[in-house]
This record gives C-alpha cells, sequence and structure tokens, in this order.
C-alpha cells in the first residue's frame, strides 16, 4: 500500500510518500515551498517585471499571497481574479473587489494580458513529476491531505470565532484527535479550503481530510520519549498558528489556538501554563487576536504541568528556553513530518482496510 501524505502549512508543504513494503525511515520526503508561498512569489515577479496578475483556479490558504497582492496593487499594478480564487482573499467577494481586485469570470480571465497564477493548495502534477525525476513510482493507493482552514464565516461573524466554534464542535462530538480525520467526500460546505483541496486530487485516489493542527499533535505522540507519557501538553508552533493540546494521549483534556506571529515566547508560557492548569479562559486567547480556548474534559488529566511539554512546527525555537523545558519532538527522527505520520493515522481511521499496513510501519495507535 502506497499513501501520499500532504500537510500544506503557510511556509512550506511537508510531503511523506508511505510504502507499506518498507521501513518509514526509507520514505520518500520533501519539504518544499507552500502554495500560498509559491504563489507570493510568482505574485512578485509579476510586480517586479510591472505585469498585471490573473488569479485564476479555487479557494486556498492565504497569508504570504494576500500580501503580495495588496503590495503589487500599492505599486500601482492591475490585479484580476476569477470568483473562486477570490474567495482565497476574503470570502465577501465585495470586500476582494474595494482591495483593489477587478473579479472577472474565467471566460475574461482567459482574455486578458499578464502574469497568470493558478491558485490551489495541492498541486498533484507537480509532486508526480518531483517523484518521478528520482524514479519513484507514482501512483497512490489513497491520498491524506491536511490544511487549516478557517471555513467561510457567516457576514459579521469574526473567522477566528469560526474556526474554533468548529474545532470545539468536533471534539464535543467525540473527544479523540482522530475525530478531526474526514472522508473527502464528507467535508463539511463551510470548509471550502479544504473541499477545494480534496477537489484538486481529481478523484485519482480515495481522499482523507485532517486538520492540520490536530494532525501534527497526533503525530507528536509517535515520538517515544512523548508517546510513553500518560499525559502531554504538545504545542504545535507553526509559521502561522499555534495550536496547544493538552491530551491525555489522544484525548483533549483542553486546546488553545493562537496566532504565532501575535504571542511572545512569554504570552505562550502563560497561556501553555493556565491551560495546563485548566484555568486559561477563551477570552485570555481572544482578545490577544488569538482564537480561543476551551476546556473538554479536565477530569482524564491534572491539574499542571504534565511530564513532558512536546513541542512541534517550524517555529519551535520561538520558545527554546521557556521555562516550560519544552522537549523538541522528532517522530521517526524527523518533527518536520510530524503532521503527515498524524494523516497517515487518520487515513487509516477513516479506511480500515489501511490500518494493519499503517501499524505494521507505525506501531500500534496511540
Amino acid at each position: 500500500m502506497r499513501l501520499l501524505a500532504i500537510d500544506m502549512g503557510t511556509g512550506t508543504q511537508d510531503i511523506l510518500l508511505f510504502d507499506a513494503t518498507k521501513p518509514i525511515e526509507n520514505s520518500p520526503k520533501m519539504v518544499l515551498p507552500s502554495a500560498t508561498e509559491i504563489a507570493a512569489r510568482r505574485i512578485r515577479r509579476a510586480t517586479k517585471d510591472g505585469r498585471a496578475v490573473i488569479l485564476t483556479g479555487v479557494v486556498a490558504g492565504g497569508g504570504p499571497n494576500s500580501w503580495a497582492l495588496e503590495d503589487h496593487i500599492r505599486a500601482g499594478n492591475k490585479a484580476f481574479a476569477t470568483p473562486q480564487a477570490a474567495q482565497t482573499f476574503n470570502d465577501d467577494l465585495d470586500e476582494v473587489r474595494a482591495s483593489g481586485v477587478e473579479v472577472v469570470s474565467e471566460d475574461e480571465a482567459r482574455r486578458i494580458d499578464g502574469e497568470r497564477i493558478v491558485l490551489q493548495d495541492l498541486d498533484l502534477d507537480a509532486i508526480r513529476t518531483a517523484l518521478a525525476a528520482f524514479e519513484e513510482p507514482v501512483d497512490f493507493d489513497g491520498l491524506a491531505l491536511g490544511c487549516l482552514d478557517h471555513g467561510a464565516a457567516p457576514p459579521d461573524v469574526s473567522d477566528r470565532l469560526f474556526r474554533f466554534e468548529h474545532l470545539r464542535r468536533t471534539v464535543e462530538a467525540r473527544n479523540d484527535l482522530l475525530a478531526f480525520a474526514c472522508h473527502g467526500d464528507d467535508l463539511a460546505d463551510y470548509l471550502t479550503r479544504a473541499r477545494s483541496m480534496v477537489a484538486s486530487a481529481g478523484g485519482v485516489a480515495p481522499v482523507v481530510f485532517m486538520d492540520t493542527g490536530p494532525a501534527a499533535a497526533l503525530g507528536a505522540l509517535h515520538d517515544e520519549r512523548v508517546g510513553r507519557e500518560p499525559e502531554q501538553l504538545v504545542l504545535n508552533l507553526g509559521n502561522m498558528h499555534l495550536l496547544g493540546f493538552h491530551l491525555r494521549g489522544r484525548q483533549i483534556a483542553s486546546l488553545y489556538e493562537h496566532h504565532t506571529g501575535e504571542v511572545t515566547a512569554a504570552q505562550i508560557e502563560e497561556f501553555s501554563m493556565k491551560l495546563a492548569q485548566g484555568s486559561l479562559s477563551h477570552e485570555d486567547v481572544f482578545h490577544s487576536k488569538g482564537h480561543g480556548a476551551y476546556h473538554a474534559d479536565r477530569s482524564i488529566v491534572r491539574p499542571g504541568l504534565p511530564p513532558v511539554v512536546a513541542v512541534t512546527g517550524p517555529q519551535r525555537t520561538k520558545i527554546q528556553h521557556s521555562t516550560l523545558s519544552p522537549y523538541f519532538a522528532a517522530p521517526f527522527g524527523d518533527m518536520m513530518i510530524s503532521g503527515c505520520f498524524g494523516l497517515l493515522r487518520g487515513f487509516a481511521e477513516v479506511f480500515p482496510n489501511a490500518r494493519d499496513a499503517v501499524e505494521e510501519r507505525l506501531g500500534p495507535v496511540p
């Protein structure tokens, strides 16, 4: 069985090709620029050349591409976007227009002269090309995909709150990190970015989607030091989002989500200590420009820091010298692929026929 796991972040896309016939350490792995970073580079190139940009494709991740587009327009250059692509920047197309982007139909876009940039979180052709260059077969039995989706919030509803309510509802329904794994066809309508990512797979293989934050936490449990403890505080410091879990294995006692760039090391320390004590309030997080906090079941843990504070993610050095005494988790020797291990577990959860193959290489479910 061959499964392609892709964890799409803001700075990087982390890719693991799982082959059940090989030790996990021998699996091909790639850490490449994220889809939004690739689009941002192409926009900046057009800005430098003084060319208009024509954005097509589907709803994708924002951040770098949004900032590059703002700079492009500020420099006096024209920008066009088809309706789906425009939703990458704001679900309200009137807001997109107000930013200086002209929203055009697909037919109109084809007739405009300029730099054509396709927005999509999953470029399977590019990944296959990279694998084929190293004589790696490009047929897959399944795809395990992950990204962070704020969701299409209704008008006048905070997208920070809207996303966090999605996290809270998922945990309320089933308190298990694996509850975030979902068949690609069963995603909620409001998860527009996730649905677009799944659709970009083109039906080449069965698809499972899992939010990247829980996937990273689940992956961190595969570090031997982390997995052998009865309780864990797991902090995933991504390039844009910070998600913290107080766990008893896969069960969630508490969680919070913030923006990595909006918090200092001291704030991360404070919020994480309060999370472990069960005293972190939702307002503490939201009013400091974060998403929120939620205490799901404090009865499964003891108050206070658990035996291990596991930290993963590309911004982990932000709290390297913290009094939390962080342990840098590296499941199977590779921190950047943590999320991919969680995605593989998610695939096996949704498709039980893959469970034996995944467990043979990753071990029993944490």
